[in-house]
């Protein structure tokens, strides 16, 4: 098999695939050990690849057609040029990528056939090798679909969990000055109220609900994680709690979410990339899933559990108001607190 040297992975997704997608690069680093592996990101993830073991060097790439002038885009084929890479792999099938990629004359460039959905692209006539997947996308784990890519093209059958990046010392006194925050009590419950949209997002009433059955169960303290932007929300929340229930959205880097999730009893959150971050430290959590389905997108940790309504109509992408449920959409709220509390119970005890 040919070694490859010098290698650089295509990933401008969303922060939850970006640290599913890290179980392909374990791949990578077994098959290739003596390559360097670079990867080209969202500016919003980098913090969760900087310091990663398995990441040798990180480009960030704002992937915006506005932002992404000629003139951008040509700096940036230079960059990846003078970078000498001999190999590219994508873990999606965006346009600008594969033809940064082309044009800086990487001679090796693999990408799937399809890899969210399965609408054919002529993005993959960039490619030099086109990796076919053969499984059903929304019955199989997205890192799954991730680790195929790197399987269909290097021919290993290895299989490898989630990589994030390391717990700095850092990280651990931030996460230790916001715990200190709580009040003494025998266990800490982490919350995550807010998904990236509202047919991701719990219902508040039920949140309130399954905190009153957990303080009456245990002996606990609870807080909210999220970001920047999710902390009037989670404000509201905590406005109706019947408890005492602290905010730190927006008050933790990516890598002071690991932290805090490693001093933490218990992890409740809908389905968010906070999800998958957590699920590398192996925290006991519990996951709502409403219009996607935890077929496809569950966390990787042994402790996790993922509950879903499995409604006929999921997974989906509607708005919540073309819902046929709305303004109560059958996937949240078919997943009732006593179902969470009962999977809470089941980790704790």
């Amino acid at each position: 098999m040919k070694q490859y040297k010098n290698i650089l992975v295509n990933a401008l997704i969303n922060l939850g695939d970006v640290v599913v997608s890290t179980s392909a690069i374990a791949i990578l680093k077994k098959v290739y050990p003596d390559a360097k592996i670079t990867m080209l990101v969202k500016p919003v993830v980098v913090e969760a690849l900087v310091n990663n073991p398995l990441i040798d060097e990180v480009i960030p790439f704002q992937y915006k057609a506005k932002e992404n002038s000629v003139k951008a885009m040509l700096k940036m084929v230079r960059l990846l040029k003078n970078k000498k890479y001999d190999l590219s792999i994508s873990f999606d099938r965006k346009l600008r990528p594969a033809l940064l990629c082309y044009l800086a004359g990487i001679p090796v460039r693999v990408g799937p056939d399809r890899v969210f959905g399965d609408t054919p692209s002529k993005v993959t006539w960039l490619y030099t090798n086109v990796v076919h997947l053969e499984h059903d996308l929304n019955n199989t784990l997205q890192a799954e679909t991730y680790q195929s890519i790197v399987r269909g093209f290097t021919g290993s059958d290895i299989h490898e969990n989630p990589v994030f990046a390391r717990i700095t010392k850092e990280s651990q006194n931030n996460a230790q000055k916001l715990l200190q925050q709580l009040p003494y009590k025998k266990k800490r419950i982490a919350l995550c109220v807010k998904g990236t949209f509202p047919l991701k997002t719990w219902p508040k009433e039920y949140f309130v609900r399954l905190v009153d059955m957990l303080v009456e169960k245990y002996d606990a303290s609870f807080y909210i994680i999220g970001a920047p932007n999710d902390r009037e929300y989670a404000d509201e929340v905590i406005e109706a709690m019947h408890q005492n229930v602290l905010n730190f959205c927006g008050k933790t880097s990516l890598v002071d979410l690991a932290a805090i999730m490693e001093q933490t009893d218990l992890f409740v959150t809908v389905d968010t990339g906070a999800t998958h971050i957590a699920a590398t430290t192996g925290v006991k959590m519990v996951t709502m899933y409403g219009c996607t389905s935890p077929k496809r997108w569950r966390p990787i940790n042994v402790n996790a559990r993922a509950l879903s309504s499995e409604e006929k109509c999921c997974p989906c992408s509607v708005r919540v108001g073309e819902c046929p449920s709305a303004p109560k959409p059958d996937c949240l709220w078919h997943i009732t607190p006593d179902m969470v509390l009962k999977e809470c119970i089941a980790l704790l005890d």
